[in-house]
């Protein structure tokens, strides 16, 4: 099946004097917030296995009391199905794989494939744990930006040499597969760097030609599209995040 595939409801950014929505019977709900890539993960499995489901957007600097019933962490993603619910990223995320197994499954039915894949999974912290940095630092913080973009290319050459190795488009193959969604979160910020603060800060992307041809790819996946925000968005989130003032519902209002 073709064309991008939309959840069924979404609601706003819900907070403290919000009562929760009344839960539909037999639909998947994920509890979400629109610029989270750890949310966005499970989002994209959704999409990408077209799993019909509700969103229920959270504020997460101002949550809702009746939320910490459904998680006790006050995190997203959390999955409600049924009077079910599990909360995680990874975790939602493989639940998803394995209870709805139609095409695509998207991890390796491998055991050791499937071992790799969850390395390489965790390699990528490398990645977003320094984009963090780079969120926060400032210019005059010389050794602070300049160390988080060295550990950045230092993460973004494991994958470059992963995928030139496999001869492949996309890590699970010929079409996206669970390292692919789980890393594109953060794939998809790194535009913003410069937008946020400085040209400085971009990253070089002509270093991995492998990354980029794959990076061109993912962008015209269906279930990539479903979720994508654009990098100016994403920088103005960000800079509103740090204000203290997160404007969560500018992709909702748009």
């Amino acid at each position: 099946m073709s064309g991008v595939f939309f959840p069924i409801s979404e609601t706003k950014h819900l907070a403290p004097g919000s009562t929760c929505p009344e839960v539909t019977p037999g639909l998947m709900r994920l509890y979400n917030m629109k610029f989270c890539p750890y949310a966005q993960r499970t989002r994209l499995v959704l999409a990408a296995k077209r799993i019909p489901n509700e969103v229920v957007n959270i504020n997460l600097v101002a949550k809702p009391d009746w939320y910490f019933a459904r998680n006790p962490l006050g995190k997203v993603p959390c999955l409600e199905f049924d009077g079910k619910v599990i909360f995680e990223s990874l975790i939602t995320c493989d639940y998803l794989d394995e209870v709805y197994p139609s095409s695509p499954m998207l991890n390796s039915t491998d055991p050791f494939r499937k071992a790799q894949d969850r390395i390489l999974i965790e390699m990528f912290n490398a990645v977003n744990s320094n984009l963090y940095k780079l969120y926060r630092c400032s210019l005059d913080d010389e050794s602070t930006w300049k160390g988080a973009i060295v550990g950045i290319h230092k993460g973004l050459q494991i994958f470059e040499d992963d995928l030139a190795k496999r001869e492949i488009q996309f890590f699970g193959g010929q079409n996206p597969g669970i390292v692919d969604y789980m890393i594109w979160p953060w794939m998809e910020r790194l535009p913003s760097l410069p937008i946020l603060s400085h040209e400085m800060l971009k990253v070089q992307m002509e270093n991995y030609p492998s990354l980029v041809k794959w990076f061109d790819a993912m962008k015209e996946d269906d279930a990539v599209k479903e979720s994508f925000i654009s990098p100016e968005n994403h920088a103005k989130f960000i800079t509103s995040f740090l204000a203290g003032n997160p404007e969560y519902d500018m992709e909702i209002n748009k």
